[in-house]
C-alpha cells in the first residue's frame, strides 16, 4: 500500500472512532440527566443533578451538533494531521486540551439553553459530568487505537548517517533521493544544530537525531495554515474573477497565444507539479531551453511586462494552493533544469521539500525576480531561514511585506 492511502486510511480510522464516541458521550449524559431527572438514582441529586427540564428545542439538534462540534475541535488540534506519529504524552496533552474546550462549547452552545432552572451551581456540575464522559470515552479508545497503529501502520524510518568517504553533497543527494519515497528522514545532528536548537531533535533508543522530512511548526498551527490557504483562495478566487478574466482577454489580444501556461516545478516531498501563471512572454519563449528572465527581456510582451511589475500573473496560483499542490506563504517552488544547477552548489536545496511551496515568501520579497544564479542562492537562504522558523506570525508578517512589494510595483 502507498504511503499516501495507508496515511489517509489511518485519518479516516481516526475520525469515524472520534465520531463514534462522541456521539456516545453524548447519549451516555443523556440518559445520565434522565436517571437524575427522573430520581431514578439516588444520593446523586446534591451534588451531580443538572436539575433542568430537559427537552430538545426544535431550532437545534445536539445529539449531531455534538459529534460534529468535536470533530471540529479535534480537528484543529491537529490530532488527524499525522496520526501514528506524534508521542503518547503529546496525544494525552492535545485530548485533554481539546476535551476542556469541547465541555465548555457544549455548556454555553448547548446545556445552557435548557429551561427550568432549579440551581444556577448545577449548572457547573452538569459540565463536570460532561467532562469525565469525555474523558473516559475520548480518552481510551484514542490510546488503544495509537497502540494499534504502531503496531500495524508504523511509518518507515530512513536514518542517514555521514559515512566515512562521504562528502556533505552526498549526504543530501541521499536526503533529496528519499524524499521521493515518503519516508520519514533522519540525520544525525551536528553540534552547531544542538546549541543553536535550530533542528527540531528528538531521541530514538537514547540517540540524538533531527527530523528533516517533517516541517517545523506544530501541528494545530498547520491546519491552521492549510484552512486558512484553502478559505483564502476560494473567496480570492471569486472576488477577483472579473480580473480574472479580464486579464486572460487582455494577454490573449497582446499576443498570440494561450492566456494561462503550465510549468513543472517541484514541491512538496520533491514531486513534480504544473504551476498555472498569466503567460508574460512571447509564445515559445523557451524553445531553445530554459532561461532566467532580465530586466529587459526581449521575450516579455507588453502585457507581460505590466503583470511581471505586480505580480498579476501569480494570481492564477490560487488554484495550486486549492490543489493542495502549494501554500499561500512558502519557498518558492522552482523549475528541475534550475534546481539540479542549485543543488551543485547549495546540496541543502531539497531542505525545502519538507514544506509546500508559497506563492510568497521571504525569498521572492527580499530579493525579488531572480536572474541569475547568485540571486537564486541568495533567495535559498532566505526560504531555508523560513522553513526552520515557521509560524503563523512570520507567515502574517511575510503575507504584510508582500503586500507592500505589490503597491510599490517591484516587481520585474
Amino acid at each position: 500500500m502507498k504511503p499516501q492511502t495507508e496515511h489517509r486510511l489511518i485519518q479516516l480510522l481516526y475520525i469515524a472512532a472520534d465520531g463514534m464516541a462522541a456521539e456516545l458521550v453524548w447519549f451516555a449524559f443523556l440518559y445520565f440527566r434522565w436517571l437524575v431527572l427522573d430520581e431514578r438514582v439516588t444520593n446523586l441529586d446534591a451534588f451531580f443533578a443538572p436539575a433542568f427540564d430537559f427537552s430538545l428545542a426544535d431550532s437545534y439538534h445536539p445529539s449531531l451538533m455534538f459529534p460534529l462540534g468535536c470533530l471540529l475541535v479535534f480537528y484543529f488540534s491537529g490530532y488527524y494531521l499525522r496520526p501514528g506519529k506524534q508521542k503518547l504524552s503529546s496525544l494525552l496533552w492535545t485530548t485533554l486540551i481539546s476535551i476542556i474546550i469541547i465541555a465548555f462549547g457544549a455548556f454555553w452552545f448547548i446545556i445552557i439553553d435548557d429551561v427550568r432552572i432549579v440551581d444556577v451551581h448545577r449548572y457547573y456540575k452538569s459540565v463536570m459530568v460532561l467532562t469525565l464522559f469525555l474523558l473516559v470515552l475520548i480518552t481510551i479508545p484514542r490510546v488503544l487505537l495509537y497502540f494499534f497503529v504502531q503496531k500495524h501502520f508504523r511509518r518507515e524510518r530512513v536514518i542517514v548517517k555521514m559515512e566515512e568517504g562521504m562528502t556533505e553533497h552526498d549526504l543530501y543527494q541521499r536526503i533529496n533521493e528519499l524524499f521521493l519515497t515518503g519516508k520519514e528522514i533522519m540525520i544525525e545532528p551536528r553540534l552547531f544544530d544542538v546549541f543553536s536548537g535550530a533542528a527540531q531533535i528528538i531521541h530514538i533508543d537514547e540517540f540524538p537525531l533531527i527530523v528533516v522530512s517533517e516541517p517545523n511548526m506544530r501541528d494545530w498551527e498547520l491546519v491552521v495554515k492549510r484552512t486558512f490557504d484553502v478559505v483564502a483562495s476560494a473567496v480570492m478566487l471569486v472576488l477577483l474573477s472579473p480580473l480574472l478574466l479580464l486579464l486572460a482577454l487582455v494577454v490573449r489580444l497582446d499576443s498570440p497565444g494561450r492566456a494561462i501556461y503550465k510549468q513543472e516545478r517541484i514541491g512538496l516531498r520533491g514531486q513534480t507539479f504544473n504551476i498555472l501563471k498569466f503567460r508574460s512572454m512571447y509564445e515559445g519563449a523557451e524553445n531553445d531551453g530554459p532561461k532566467l528572465s532580465q530586466a529587459d527581456d526581449a521575450r516579455i510582451t507588453r502585457v507581460g511586462r505590466v503583470l511581471r511589475k505586480y505580480r498579476l500573473d501569480e494570481l492564477p496560483q490560487f488554484v495550486n494552493i486549492l490543489r493542495g499542490e502549494m501554500s499561500i506563504v512558502g519557498p518558492r517552488p522552482e523549475r528541475p533544469f534550475f534546481v539540479a544547477q542549485i543543488m551543485e552548489r547549495a546540496p541543502y536545496y531539497c531542505l525545502l521539500y519538507k514544506v509546500r511551496p508559497g506563492l510568497t515568501s521571504w525569498g521572492p520579497v527580499k530579493v525579488g525576480y531572480t536572474d541569475t544564479m547568485e540571486k537564486m542562492l541568495q533567495r535559498l537562504m532566505y526560504d531555508i531561514t523560513y522553513t526552520e522558523n515557521m509560524s503563523l506570525v512570520l507567515d502574517l508578517k511575510i503575507m504584510l511585506r508582500t503586500v507592500g512589494v505589490l503597491i510599490d510595483g517591484k516587481g520585474q
